[in-house]
């Protein structure tokens, strides 16, 4: 009989242990992505509404401040959810940001999750429509996910529109860690 749990205790482990490689987590350091930054395209600005079919419309907005540096944003999923928010550096055509996801409607700690992503701003294949080529992590990874994005014409960005209901948080600012 001991025989047989014993196995069955293995054979978690090594299921363990496997699925831990696999993920990335046993090299022992958060997954980065690697982007060099470039030249911010003539004439364009991070602020605006950008659109994924999954993440919904991401509203990013440059923080006033003496640095000149700082993005926000928020987002509301397109099946209303999740809302979440950003905040983060720019260099040149790249955000390097840390973002939140609450879960519309639920408390406590799964209510909630987090991570790291970047950006790089790009004008897109079709003449004049601008996109975010972009990737996050969840935790410490910066890494792991795609998020690709196309910047909306005529739509002017307000964080406070894509909210999630009243009581579940509210944007903070910049700076989290």
């Amino acid at each position: 009989m001991n025989f047989w749990r014993n196995l069955g205790i293995l054979g978690v482990s090594a299921a363990t242990v496997l699925a831990s490689v696999g993920c990335g987590g046993g090299s022992g350091g958060a997954r980065v992505a690697v982007v060099k930054s470039g030249e911010m395209p003539a004439s364009e600005s991070w602020d605006g509404v950008y659109f994924h079919p999954v993440y919904g419309y991401l509203h990013l907005k440059k923080e006033a401040g003496s640095d000149g540096d700082s993005v926000v944003g928020a987002w509301k999923r397109a099946d209303q959810s999740h809302w979440g928010e950003l905040s983060g550096k720019v260099t040149g055509n790249v955000l390097h940001f840390q973002w939140k996801e609450h879960k519309i409607g639920l408390v406590g700690a799964a209510a909630e999750a987090h991570g790291k992503g970047v950006f790089v701003y790009k004008v897109g294949k079709e003449p004049g429509i601008a996109e975010l080529d972009g990737q996050f992590g969840l935790n410490d990874d910066e890494a792991g996910s795609d998020w690709h994005n196309v910047k909306q014409q005529r739509m002017e960005p307000d964080l406070k529109s894509v909210r999630g209901d009243a009581g579940s948080g509210g944007h903070t600012g910049g700076g989290w860690n």
